[in-house]
């Protein structure tokens, strides 16, 4: 199948709705019948605006954030207008993949 690997980049302290932003993403596409996605905590980033972004010790607020979904255009084209409704502000690379499962039906 053919379709985009969308990966939202974004930090542990921004909220929607009372969640993370990562755990709202992943939150919202599972509701959008969106099959997996994958956040994953980066130790260090450098943002869009100059700063280096990191996890510290003692606070992980500032620490980046990547959220990973690989979607068909349907569902690329669902998620991207619900962000836009939400007025949501969130830098993401979107690449074009061909993209499949193996070894259906084996243990």
């Amino acid at each position: 199948m053919n379709g985009y690997q969308v990966t939202f980049f974004t930090q542990q302290d921004r909220r929607n709705h009372g969640l993370s932003l990562a755990e709202w993403l992943l939150k919202t596409a599972k509701d959008l019948g969106i099959a997996g996605g994958t956040a994953i905590a980066a130790a260090e980033g450098l943002g869009h605006d100059h700063r280096l972004h990191s996890a510290h010790f003692f606070e992980l607020a500032d620490q980046p954030v990547e959220i990973t979904f690989v979607l068909s255009e349907a569902q690329t084209d669902q998620l991207f207008d619900l962000l836009e409704k939400e007025d949501i502000r969130l830098f993401y690379t979107k690449v074009a993949v061909q993209y499949g499962t193996l070894g259906i039906g084996r243990h």
